[in-house]
């Protein structure tokens, strides 16, 4: 794996906290250079940098709020372009149907699915002519397959979305090296998460424990590291929407 990783820019949205920072330290580990991005906390992200530097790696920290495409459009200036892109960032709102707002709609279908397409039309030209890259999306706990919520239809609409996206990018530029697939993780315990949520993921996962995200960490560096693999959304969450 370090080979195959070793040499290669790297860039993870939401890469300095999180599923995004276990990515990022664990792509630094095998000799990528790393590109942390990170949204809002300038401590966090510069946490995520120091831990990968301190392991011997190289990475830079951006911090860019990604409220705007053109805020999106300006890592185009400050990042060259990558050879590994892992998108694990994403906004979240819990609510039925009728609870969401044309904002929740807006904001949801454009942080989890328009972004990540944002991203994946501007590397994936390069990485057709290099010849290699690797693209790792992240949906959400149920999303890969077509089903219905009760609770998070926005969230989960736009996040299952990324299986067409994926699979459009695959069949394009699978010819020409280049990977791009779906993982979607169950529950997992971040920083993130307040107590009633850390008590909701102890209750619904397997043996009430929940993943952590080096768990996750870990399989997304098996998906990108397997040239076989791609076009894939692949459930990581423990058999728990079976």
């Amino acid at each position: 794996m370090e080979q195959c990783f070793s040499g290669r820019n790297a860039l993870v949205i939401g890469g300095s906290g999180g599923i995004g920072a276990a990515v990022s330290v664990l792509l630094g580990e095998a000799g990528a250079r790393v590109w942390v991005h990170g949204g809002n906390s300038r401590e966090r992200l510069g946490r995520t940098v120091t831990a990968i530097r301190d392991k011997g790696g190289t990475a830079e920290g951006l911090l860019l709020a990604l409220d705007k495409p053109e805020a999106v459009r300006e890592i185009f200036d400050r990042v060259p372009p990558p050879d590994i892109l892992v998108c694990a960032w994403g906004p979240f709102k819990r609510g039925s149907l009728g609870a969401m707002a044309p904002e929740d709609w807006t904001s949801l279908v454009y942080g989890n699915l328009a972004i990540p397409g944002i991203l994946v039309s501007w590397v994936i030209g390069k990485m057709m002519e290099t010849g290699w890259g690797r693209i790792l999306l992240f949906g959400g706990t149920g999303t890969a397959a077509v089903r219905g919520f009760t609770s998070t239809a926005a969230y989960s609409s736009a996040k299952t979305a990324l299986g067409v996206l994926a699979q459009s990018a695959a069949r394009q530029a699978g010819s020409r090296g280049v990977t791009c697939n779906v993982l979607c993780p169950g529950l997992v315990d971040t920083e993130y998460l307040n107590a009633e949520a850390r008590a909701y993921n102890r209750e619904h996962s397997p043996g009430n424990s929940p993943m952590i995200p080096e768990d996750v960490a870990k399989t997304a560096l098996t998906v990108l590291g397997n040239p076989r693999l791609n076009g894939a959304v692949i459930p990581f969450d423990g058999g728990i929407v079976l």
